[in-house]
């Protein structure tokens, strides 16, 4: 099939070849023609243009032409015949395009097919369908962008939707803010008002508490007056003259009110001090016996409270334990087993401490309401609430016979309690901050307290005076209580200071430093070997008391508040604030 190629014309308008040429070529001189000279008078530029147009048809006839070697070769167009096959392949019509070819070729083999009068597809055409596939392309890319651009919407409706709720509760938090700085404005411009007056009472009060204490001393001096009265008079009662003026001593004492010191009819007496602890023996034998090593391991925990466990008591002769909590509740425990005995319920606030009868069959405890409650186990209830402390009691003691129970309170004072008569035969006054802990020398008469004023103080019940008081810690202190032997006297502080003194010296033998922590509670072992103490850090230090040495139990999560050892000193037992009671064994 013939195809048309058309070649476009090229001609040399001038060309300058310069005299100082470098190169070493010899150029030939090309002398102008006469057929191309224009006469002088004719030159113009259409004269010769037409001139040389002339000349130049002239040889192109007589020479063949040659075309340039950098001549542009045009594309090659698509023929009619091309393009109906590729169009019906392309939309698949495959027996139309059988029937074409078959058609197409047999009218070229018997030559009545003229392949010269088949034409090019035109370019437009081709154009077209270029830009129809660019214009569907385009709409492709213009859906997606309008799919993009609507998405795109939507997510700026709902950011200005939460930018509106946003901004909204920001202007309520703003509107509250303001309202509540307005209110404390005004709270704090109302406490100012109240200061002078609360100062006025805080005043007050302390004078009343003073007063109170001074008239208390008074009446205790007033009353020993007047029994003195009384008994010289009971004495003299036979003498002449002596009706008259017993007549005005009966007036005296009607005329006094009641107090601690008044006789009652069932008051109980104080046994003689020269009582001696019967067990000493045993605990010189259980002394000399026990030679096992000092080392404890974990042997049981359980759960006792629900809140702290403030104090744990061991009863007199039994493996029984009673805790006191946090929660109001007291328990008692059966070591080492740790089932629960017994429960009881009464106080209105926080349990402070605990403390067995000696007899076994009573439990007495404090309470941040003031009272000290006594419980009777067979009767399974409180037979005795005791009222008298204007603050909070922090622990009680009872006294070997039985008839007696200390008691020591945030008031600053310790009193003694009858259980026979139900009432306060002393308050003990010497202590000026909180007494924290209070405990009876096992068989005697002495009552040993410690205080927040840094103190000790050893007190004789009877008359309700301090015989002796140790000074050298320098904080406040948390607990005291006696060896076995009755002759050393262990104390702790809020800094962990533990502090062993001589009681026949009245000095300090010892100081250990167990903090920084505080030191909540200290107890001799049975034999006097071993001290254990409660730490705030979790731990229980145990030291020996020969070596001085310390180590530590770790068990407790939080701070230990309190520890006791068994009657053999062959367990351990600790509680804390978690509300777990830890039973450590002996190795």
């Amino acid at each position: 099939m013939a195809a048309k190629y058309d070649v476009d014309e090229y001609y040399l308008e001038q060309v300058l070849i310069p005299d100082d040429s470098d190169d070493e070529y010899k150029y030939e001189e090309v002398t102008v023609e006469d057929e191309l000279s224009v006469t002088q008078g004719e030159e113009d530029l259409e004269t010769a243009v037409k001139a040389f147009r002339d000349r130049f048809d002239a040889t192109e006839c007589a020479t063949p032409r040659v075309t340039s070697a950098k001549l542009p070769v045009s594309t090659i167009h698509e023929v009619v015949d091309d393009f109906l096959r590729n169009y019906l392949l392309k939309m698949g019509l495959v027996r139309t395009l059988d029937c074409f070819q078959t058609e197409w070729f047999e009218m070229l083999q018997k030559g009545l097919l003229k392949t010269d009068h088949t034409e090019f597809v035109p370019d437009a055409y081709t154009h077209n369908q270029l830009l129809d596939n660019k214009l569907k392309n385009v709409q492709k890319e213009r859906d997606s962008y309008k799919q993009a651009a609507f998405e795109a919407g939507e997510t700026i409706v709902k950011l200005q939707r939460e930018r509106d709720f946003h901004r909204m509760q920001h202007k309520r938090v703003l509107q509250e803010k303001n309202r509540l700085i307005e209110d404390l404005r005004k709270l704090k411009k109302h406490h100012a008002s109240y200061e002078p007056a609360l100062r006025q009472l805080n005043e007050k009060y302390q004078t009343a508490l003073k007063q109170k204490m001074l008239v208390s001393l008074e009446r205790d001096r007033a009353v020993s007056q007047v029994q003195n009265t009384d008994g010289s008079l009971r004495i003299s009662h036979s003498c002449p003259g002596t009706q008259t003026t017993t007549t005005v001593g009966e007036k005296i004492l009607k005329k006094i009110p009641p107090c601690d010191s008044a006789r009652h009819p069932k008051d109980s007496e104080f046994p003689a001090s020269t009582r001696v602890n019967p067990y000493l023996p045993q605990i010189k034998t259980l002394s000399s016996l026990n030679n096992k090593s000092s080392n404890f391991s974990l042997s049981k925990s359980f759960k006792a409270h629900t809140m702290a466990v403030s104090f744990l008591a061991l009863h007199p002769r039994k493996m029984i334990v009673a805790s006191s909590s946090d929660d109001q509740l007291w328990r008692l425990w059966g070591i080492p087993s740790g089932e629960m005995v017994m429960t009881g319920e009464g106080h209105t606030d926080w349990l402070s401490s605990c403390s067995f009868h000696p007899s076994g069959g009573l439990l007495g405890t404090t309470s941040g309401d003031t009272t000290v409650k006594i419980w009777d186990f067979a009767q399974g209830r409180c037979v005795l609430s005791l009222e008298g402390h204007i603050h909070a009691t922090w622990s009680c003691s009872f006294h070997s016979c039985g008839d007696f129970v200390a008691s020591c309170s945030m008031d600053n004072t310790a009193k003694i309690w009858d259980l026979n008569s139900e009432r306060c035969r002393c308050t003990l006054r010497g202590h000026v901050d909180s007494v924290n802990s209070i405990y009876f020398l096992p068989y005697s008469n002495i009552l040993l307290t410690c205080s927040a004023d840094k103190t000790l103080s050893l007190w004789d019940a009877r008359a309700g005076l301090c015989a002796q008081t140790f000074y050298g810690h320098k904080h406040s202190c948390n607990h005291a209580t006696f060896n076995a032997m009755g002759d050393t006297i262990a104390s702790c502080d809020s800094f962990g200071v533990v502090k062993l003194w001589d009681v026949r010296n009245v000095s300090a033998m010892v100081t250990m430093d167990t903090g920084p922590h505080p030191s909540n509670q200290v107890a001799f072992s049975p034999t006097g070997r071993m001290l254990a103490v409660a730490s705030n850090d979790g731990f229980v230090k145990m030291v020996e008391i020969a070596s001085l040495h310390v180590s530590s139990l770790k068990g407790h999560e939080v701070a230990v508040q309190s520890v006791i050892f068994d009657h053999k000193g062959e367990y351990l037992l600790s509680a804390g604030s978690d509300g777990a009671v830890l039973v450590w064994a002996q190795q």
